[in-house]
Protein backbone atom coordinates (compact mmCIF):
# COMPACT_ATOMS: atom_id res chain seq x y z
CA UNK A 1 0.00 0.00 0.00
CA UNK A 2 1.02 3.29 -0.89
CA UNK A 3 1.00 6.45 1.35
CA UNK A 4 -2.14 7.18 3.26
CA UNK A 5 -3.54 3.97 2.89
CA UNK A 6 -4.46 4.27 -0.74
CA UNK A 7 -3.35 1.59 -3.21
CA UNK A 8 -0.26 1.59 -5.39
CA UNK A 9 -2.54 0.19 -8.38
CA UNK A 10 -5.18 1.73 -9.41
CA UNK A 11 -6.53 0.49 -13.28
CA UNK A 12 -9.47 2.56 -14.56
CA UNK A 13 -11.49 -0.45 -15.62
CA UNK A 14 -14.12 1.62 -17.07
CA UNK A 15 -11.99 2.91 -19.77
CA UNK A 16 -10.42 0.05 -20.34
CA UNK A 17 -13.64 -1.71 -20.79
CA UNK A 18 -14.30 0.69 -23.90
CA UNK A 19 -10.69 0.47 -25.08
CA UNK A 20 -11.00 -2.96 -26.85
CA UNK A 21 -14.07 -1.49 -28.85
CA UNK A 22 -12.73 1.63 -29.83
CA UNK A 23 -9.86 -0.50 -30.88
CA UNK A 24 -12.56 -2.44 -33.22
CA UNK A 25 -13.80 0.88 -33.95
CA UNK A 26 -10.52 2.40 -35.45
CA UNK A 27 -9.81 -0.98 -37.37
CA UNK A 28 -13.29 -0.86 -38.85
CA UNK A 29 -13.08 2.64 -40.28
CA UNK A 30 -9.53 2.32 -41.62
CA UNK A 31 -10.59 -0.92 -43.33
CA UNK A 32 -13.08 1.24 -44.73
CA UNK A 33 -10.99 3.56 -46.54
CA UNK A 34 -11.40 2.54 -50.19
CA UNK A 35 -15.55 2.97 -49.73
CA UNK A 36 -15.06 6.26 -48.28
CA UNK A 37 -13.27 7.42 -51.58
CA UNK A 38 -15.16 5.82 -53.41
CA UNK A 39 -18.37 7.55 -51.82
CA UNK A 40 -16.99 10.83 -52.54
CA UNK A 41 -15.83 9.84 -56.34
CA UNK A 42 -18.64 12.19 -58.23
CA UNK A 43 -18.10 15.06 -55.52
CA UNK A 44 -14.25 14.86 -56.34
CA UNK A 45 -14.65 15.87 -59.90
CA UNK A 46 -10.73 15.57 -61.23
CA UNK A 47 -10.06 11.81 -61.97
CA UNK A 48 -6.99 12.41 -61.08
CA UNK A 49 -7.43 13.38 -57.86
CA UNK A 50 -9.40 9.95 -57.97
CA UNK A 51 -6.36 7.87 -59.08
CA UNK A 52 -4.32 9.78 -56.41
CA UNK A 53 -6.36 8.37 -53.72
CA UNK A 54 -6.72 4.67 -55.35
CA UNK A 55 -3.14 4.41 -55.44
CA UNK A 56 -2.75 5.55 -52.13
CA UNK A 57 -5.49 2.59 -50.47
CA UNK A 58 -3.72 -0.19 -52.85
CA UNK A 59 -0.39 1.19 -51.39
CA UNK A 60 -1.73 1.20 -47.49
CA UNK A 61 -3.51 -2.11 -48.08
CA UNK A 62 0.22 -3.65 -46.46
CA UNK A 63 0.53 -1.24 -43.59
CA UNK A 64 -3.06 -1.91 -42.64
CA UNK A 65 -3.37 -5.37 -42.57
CA UNK A 66 -0.13 -5.22 -39.78
CA UNK A 67 -1.54 -2.46 -38.25
CA UNK A 68 -5.48 -4.17 -37.95
CA UNK A 69 -3.91 -7.37 -36.81
CA UNK A 70 -1.68 -5.22 -33.94
CA UNK A 71 -5.61 -3.63 -32.82
CA UNK A 72 -6.68 -6.80 -32.89
CA UNK A 73 -4.49 -8.34 -30.39
CA UNK A 74 -4.58 -5.29 -28.21
CA UNK A 75 -7.91 -5.14 -28.26
CA UNK A 76 -7.61 -9.13 -26.89
CA UNK A 77 -5.43 -7.87 -24.42
CA UNK A 78 -7.54 -5.29 -23.13
CA UNK A 79 -10.58 -7.36 -22.94
CA UNK A 80 -8.45 -10.31 -21.21
CA UNK A 81 -7.25 -7.55 -18.65
CA UNK A 82 -11.11 -6.49 -18.01
CA UNK A 83 -12.16 -10.23 -17.42
CA UNK A 84 -9.21 -11.22 -15.43
CA UNK A 85 -9.61 -7.81 -12.72
CA UNK A 86 -13.21 -8.85 -12.58
CA UNK A 87 -12.66 -12.54 -11.96
CA UNK A 88 -10.00 -11.08 -9.45
CA UNK A 89 -12.70 -8.77 -7.77
CA UNK A 90 -14.88 -11.25 -7.53
CA UNK A 91 -13.01 -13.73 -6.14
CA UNK A 92 -11.63 -11.54 -3.24
CA UNK A 93 -15.12 -9.91 -2.69
CA UNK A 94 -16.43 -13.72 -2.03
CA UNK A 95 -13.07 -14.65 0.30
CA UNK A 96 -14.00 -11.46 2.34
CA UNK A 97 -17.99 -12.43 2.43
CA UNK A 98 -16.88 -15.89 3.48
CA UNK A 99 -14.54 -14.46 6.34
CA UNK A 100 -17.59 -11.94 7.30
CA UNK A 101 -19.97 -14.84 7.76
CA UNK A 102 -17.60 -17.26 9.51
CA UNK A 103 -16.96 -14.25 12.38
CA UNK A 104 -20.49 -13.84 12.56
CA UNK A 105 -20.82 -17.68 13.00
CA UNK A 106 -18.11 -17.73 15.68
CA UNK A 107 -20.29 -14.82 17.33
CA UNK A 108 -23.12 -16.27 17.44
CA UNK A 109 -21.32 -19.35 18.82
CA UNK A 110 -20.28 -17.40 21.81
CA UNK A 111 -23.03 -15.98 22.45
CA UNK A 112 -25.23 -18.91 22.74
CA UNK A 113 -22.79 -20.05 25.40
CA UNK A 114 -22.66 -17.39 27.10
CA UNK A 115 -26.38 -18.09 28.21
Amino acid sequence: MGSKGKSDLTIPLTDLEDYGSRLRSVKDRMNRTKKTFESYKDDIGDGGVYDSLEDFESNWEDGREDIGQQLDQLAELSDAVVREFKKLDDDLAKKVNDAVKMDQRKGDKGKDSGK
